[in-house]
């Protein structure tokens, strides 16, 4: 399970017109503490900024499900809401689930989601979709280290 943070990040850019304004950019990192947020962010960040950056804000995004897309190039918050029967009372009970989309347009989003939720036995009603201001995620990966040796180490002969 992702536990998300966004952070948001102040720089200065260069446009395209060759103006360098200062600007603030939201990211969001998977870490498992404000302080992992905040290093991660910083260790992602460094390579694509030049000059100084700060760390302005860390939140805790929650997002139940993430559906990333790599044609997509923009993220949306999509809530949709689980609906259950009560047993007992009969009632419908509708459960809100936030998700985050990654699509091209608001089409291929509420699409994205409908393919992800095929396999599941519940019903659901999509309440809302909206666009974030997000540049970027940055979900863990986790490091595998590989130890090479050298055929004389692994047969212990040395010819």
């Amino acid at each position: 399970m992702h536990n998300w943070f966004e952070c948001k990040i102040n720089y200065e850019k260069t446009a395209e017109d060759g103006i360098r304004k200062k600007v603030t950019e939201p990211y969001l990192v998977d870490a498992l503490s404000f302080t992992e947020a905040e290093a991660r962010i910083i260790e992602e960040m460094r390579p694509y900024i030049s000059g100084e950056f700060t760390v302005m804000d860390i939140k805790r995004a929650r997002y139940s499900e993430t559906f990333l897309n790599d044609n997509g190039d923009m993220f949306y918050k999509v809530k949709i809401n689980m609906i259950t029967l009560d047993e007992k009372s009969g009632v419908e009970k509708k459960t809100p689930i936030q998700m985050l989309v990654q699509a091209s347009t608001l089409h291929e989003a509420i699409s994205v989601v409908d393919n992800g939720m095929k396999g599941t036995l519940a019903d659901y009603v999509i309440a809302s979709v909206t666009e974030t201001a997000l540049i970027d995620i940055f979900p863990f990966v986790a490091e595998v280290k590989t130890i090479k040796k050298t055929e004389e180490e692994f047969t212990g002969s040395s010819e």
